[in-house]
């Protein structure tokens, strides 16, 4: 089960749940039409997911889900390992 984490929202969650089930690099224009949110609020999001090390951006605004965001996903890490970290 995953911990509830309170700077995390429902989008973070989708963000990572669609890398990780298509197992893609992917534009912040390809996840937002494959989630329902719009693109501006997911480029926030994975810049605020980028800087935590659940996803990486491989360059080109391409974004992929790192093993840290997996073990998030599989419940693998504690709210303790997953403090907030925003941007600087």
């Amino acid at each position: 089960m995953r911990p509830r984490v309170p700077w995390m929202t429902s989008a973070d969650n989708r963000v990572l749940e669609f890398l990780d089930e298509k197992d893609i690099v992917a534009t912040p224009h390809v996840i937002s039409a494959n989630i329902d949110y719009s693109q501006q609020y997911v480029n926030e999001r994975l810049r605020i997911l980028e800087h935590n090390d659940l996803v990486k951006n491989t360059g080109g605004a391409l974004y992929r889900i790192t093993d840290r965001g997996r073990a998030y996903l599989t419940g693998e890490l504690d709210v303790d390992d997953l403090p907030p970290k925003h941007e600087e």
